[in-house]
């Protein structure tokens, strides 16, 4: 078998690049590069070439390096790792999934044996911590070392004929089923909130029994879609009695001790579905002889510390929820409407408490000064939407925009072109990623999906807010209080490697030192701009970024390419902006309602709560806006619709579709028939038959096949590739998965390899590989995921949890004993 030439290989017998990957593949726990130098006896300059080897292999998507150095199977898992209980298979034998799975790729099957002596019963849901061990065909056998926690309590569904429940959440494993008298009068078709049944007895087929706990409505109900992912991500919907009665006792803020801002005429910029307005702003030409050119800027913040005192049953409820959650149909709000829709609203022409910061900027948009906060009385002069602003700027006035336009209007936009000057001198990270909108109408149906626009109105009100959190860090730093940091550390250095890679094959280069700064992914994204592959890239860069969260320790803010950052106008929606005021608030001597003694002693606790309740209420709107466009594309299926390659992965692409933006998958087994290599690298799909090659930001005509609202799957099937990722039209002309097209057969002419041939010369190579003590290159619905190759046939009928009859045979070579 020939040998692949590493650079730097020394002469002498080494193992085959086939050999390296089997031993892999097949040990139970991550590889060392010692033990592979034990294992095939190399010596001096072939520890060298080793190094070489592995570096190949990892490029290659062959082999990934795992913990402490260690190399392992592209997916592997972790030798010691938490495992959720998923149910049984029909042999009775019980199954897991690693917990937080976060692949786009199917888990792998774990299969959990039975502790010497007996263990606890392990119920669906469990979550253990395990020790794993890798079997030859990619399952694992987990042996329980302790169990973390017991099952979740409920399962949210639809009720089927049969009396199975169908979850609604796709990661789901096993059968759920209801008795008769455990149905509660719920019908077929009803969306259902079902309790697990504590007994360990179990339906025929392993099924996991559970019982109606409460009826939200029938499936097709337009409402059930949100109901959906409120329920699944265990959103907080009821507010407490305490908290309830607290928000309806609140009253007036009087002017008494307060600056009283009532005669500026301060304005709100909301979107026109906006019903809690906790922002106002107002900007003029500085008057002061050392800053011609500049402006004076007050953004006023509805006063949220005055009604939610620390310790109170309003704080705790807004820390349990740290954050209101957005659905196209509803808002789940942090505080109780009397206050996000009432006292803490800035509604036009009434009196509203506020906190107020007044910010002096030079012509560039650079603070002069100090910065002045103040508890305020204001009372706003419009409330407008972004379109009736830009309309105004843009020359079209309305009966209410027109007395503004000269006094109010103009001078924000003057000051937000300073604010901008600024932004760009600090080269920050302006990621071009358009926004979907789900449009609904009064009944909660999906009416449409657009992208949302983006005016210059949107802008203002995000650099008037920026400066005024900037404001807020440097004075709570200034006075050296406690801050709730808003942090957003430097992406991580693999990921920018592998997006350099990326970047190098679209002929775009990120230079290695010059990574640590946003400017450097700013003048990427300058070179795309109105490239084909655009907003792939964008999505790519945005990808590689690290995630924000709060934190009372200061790392400075990435993104913004910001020193120093805290979220301060958003105190109805946000509990760190709360916990920000509270610190200013105590920090200026701005009253007696700030921080509560020993409170900011608990703001790394706090910050990590509130980070996971922001990524919790994102998934929830992501998943909602899936099933709202599953919902919407439902009626369509069948149809053809254009769009381009987001994602390549192993077991097919994502098409992310041109009209809604919707993303769906095309399974690589509805694929014209062939072998598939993942290059991971190049991000594309290469066809080892006959030569097809689907790339990342491939323009693409698909059919939809499948639109699923319960999960917000949808799936489609290729027609064909309008343009590649270059721009350049495609060779190949359309083709019906299993079969090769006239492009096929030009391949096919060209290389002098017909299909029989191909076959021939596959099955020879695995006899060979086998014969070597290699793995054999298989086009089985059972070829394991880390594998390069990826069948583009259709699976085995049995395509789901492989059943387990007796523990795989090992590999003759598997592993030398050391």
């Amino acid at each position: 078998m020939a040998h692949h030439k590493a650079k730097g290989q020394p002469s002498g017998e080494l193992p085959t690049r086939e050999q390296l990957v089997h031993y892999i593949e097949t040990s139970e726990t991550p590889v060392e590069k010692r033990e592979l130098v034990r294992a095939f006896g190399l010596k001096g300059a072939q520890r060298a070439w080793l190094k070489d080897m592995l570096r190949d292999l990892e490029e290659e998507g062959l082999v990934e390096r795992g913990e402490k150095r260690t190399w392992q199977s592209v997916g592997a898992l972790p030798e010691v790792t938490v495992i959720e209980v998923t149910g049984r298979d029909p042999d009775g034998e019980l199954l897991g999934r690693p917990a937080n799975w976060q692949r786009e790729a199917e888990p792998p099957h774990i299969y959990i044996q039975p502790e010497r002596g007996g263990h606890p019963t392990l119920e669906a849901g469990m979550r253990v911590l395990a020790r794993l061990k890798r079997e030859a065909d990619g399952t694992y056998d987990a042996r329980t070392i302790r169990v973390l926690g017991g099952p979740p309590k409920r399962v949210l569904g639809i009720i089927e004929a049969g009396g199975f429940l169908r979850p609604t959440d796709k990661r789901a494993k096993g059968d759920f089923v209801l008795r008769k008298g455990d149905l509660a009068d719920a019908q077929v078709g009803e969306f259902v909130l079902c309790r697990i049944k504590p007994s360990h007895k179990r339906a025929g087929g392993g099924a996991t029994e559970v019982l109606v706990e409460e009826r939200l409505g029938h499936v097709d109900s337009p409402r059930a879609v949100s109901l959906i992912a409120i329920h699944e991500h265990d959103i907080p919907t009821d507010f407490p009695d305490a908290a309830i009665d607290q928000a309806n006792q609140a009253k007036a803020i009087t002017p008494a001790g307060r600056t009283d801002l009532r005669d500026v005429p301060l304005i709100t910029i909301d979107g026109a579905d906006a019903k809690d307005f906790d922002d106002a702003v107002y900007a003029q030409a500085d008057t002061a002889e050392d800053n011609p050119g500049g402006y004076r800027i007050i953004v006023a913040i509805a006063d949220v510390a005055h009604y939610v005192r620390s310790g109170s049953a309003l704080d705790k409820t807004a820390y349990q929820r740290g954050n209101s959650v957005y659905f196209p149909d509803r808002v789940v709000p942090m505080l109780p409407e009397a206050l996000s829709n009432g006292w803490c609203s800035l509604r036009p022409h009434e009196d509203r408490g506020c906190l107020a910061v007044e910010m002096r900027i030079d012509r560039d948009g650079h603070f002069k000064g100090k910065h002045r906060f103040m508890r305020a009385i204001m009372r706003s002069s419009a409330r407008l939407t972004y379109e009736q602003v830009q309309a105004a700027k843009d020359g079209q006035t309305s009966e209410l925009t027109a007395p503004l336009l000269e006094p109010v209007i103009e001078p924000l936009y003057g000051a937000f072109h300073a604010l901008l000057r600024n932004r760009q001198q600090r080269g920050t990270l302006d990621l071009d990623l358009p926004e979907k909108q789900v449009v609904v109408n009064d009944q909660g149906e999906v009416t449409g999906i657009e992208a949302r626009e983006r005016l210059d109105a949107h802008r203002l009100i995000e650099e008037f807010m920026i400066a005024a959190n900037v404001a807020a860090a440097q004075t709570l730093e200034r006075k050296q209080a406690p801050c709730m940091y808003r942090v957003h550390t430097p992406p991580d250095e693999d990921k920018v490697d592998a997006l350099r890679e990326t970047l190098k094959s679209y002929g775009i280069n990120l230079a290695k030192d010059q990574s640590a700064r946003p400017e450097a992914f700013g003048r990427v994204l300058e070179q795309v701009k109105g490239r084909a592959e655009a907003p792939m890239l964008n999505q790519m860069v945005l990808r590689c970024q690290s995630q924000a969260y709060y934190s009372p320790d200061n790392e400075g803010h990435f993104g913004l390419a910001l020193d120093r950052y805290a979220h301060f106008t958003s105190p109805i929606r946000r509990y760190a902006d709360l916990l920000v005021h509270r610190a200013l608030i105590d920090a200026l001597q701005l009253g007696e309602d700030g921080l509560r003694p020993g409170e900011s002693d608990q703001f790394e606790e706090i910050g990590e709560h509130i980070s996971a309740t922001e990524r919790r209420a994102q998934r929830a709107e992501y998943d909602a806006i899936d099933r709202f466009t599953a919902a919407f594309l439902k009626e369509q299926v069948g149809a053809q619709f254009q769009g381009r390659v987001g994602g390549v992965t192993r077991f097919g692409l994502f098409v992310t579709l041109t009209e809604t933006g919707a993303d769906g998958l095309v399974p690589i087994n509805t694929l014209p028939n062939d072998f598939y290599k993942h290059e991971e690298s190049r991000h594309r799909l290469v066809g080892e038959r006959w030569g097809r090659v689907y790339r990342l930001g491939d323009k693409v005509r698909v059919r939809l096949t499948e639109a699923d609202p319960i999960t917000g799957g949808i799936v489609l099937e290729m027609v064909e590739v309008i343009a590649t990722a270059s721009g350049d039209k495609p060779e190949d002309e359309p083709v019906t998965p299993g079969g090769p097209g006239k492009g096929q057969r030009r391949h096919a002419a060209r290389t002098g390899k017909t299909a029989r041939e191909a076959d021939k010369k596959k099955k020879a190579a695995t006899k060979k590989a086998k014969k070597a003590g290699g793995p054999p290159s298989s086009n089985k619905a059972s070829q394991k995921k880390t594998s390069p190759k990826t069948a583009g046939d259709r699976p085995a009928a049995k395509s789901g949890k492989p059943k387990k009859t007796g523990k795989p045979a090992r590999k003759a070579n598997a592993k030398p004993k050391m």
